[in-house]
C-alpha cells in the first residue's frame, strides 16, 4: 500500500534528464562568472578607451567581485539545493 502524501518516484529517464539540464545550468553558470571576472579585471586595468581613472578601477574590481561569487559560490548553492536524496 502506498502512501498518499508522498510523490511517486521519477523513472530513471525522468532523472536522467534532471541531472542533464542541473549540469547545463551549473556550467553556464561557472562560464558567465568567468566571463564576467575577466570583464571586470579588463575594465580594472583599464583596457577599454571608454573607462579611466580610480572609479573605472574600482568598477571594475566591484564587477570582477561579482564575477568571481557567481563562477564560485553560486553552482555550489545551487548544488546544495538540488542534491538527490539517496535512493534506498
Amino acid at each position: 500500500m502506498t502512501d498518499p502524501a508522498m510523490p511517486p518516484e521519477p523513472d530513471a529517464a525522468a532523472r536522467k534528464k534532471a541531472a542533464r539540464s542541473r549540469f547545463l545550468a551549473l556550467s553556464l553558470f561557472r562560464l558567465s562568472g568567468a566571463l564576467i571576472l575577466v570583464f571586470g579585471l579588463a575594465i580594472a586595468m583599464q583596457k577599454f578607451g571608454w573607462v579611466t581613472g580610480q572609479k573605472a578601477r574600482i568598477m571594475g574590481v566591484i564587477i570582477a567581485t561579482v564575477g568571481f561569487i557567481q563562477m564560485v559560490l553560486v553552482p555550489r548553492l545551487l548544488l546544495r539545493a538540488w542534491v538527490t536524496p539517496p535512493q534506498p
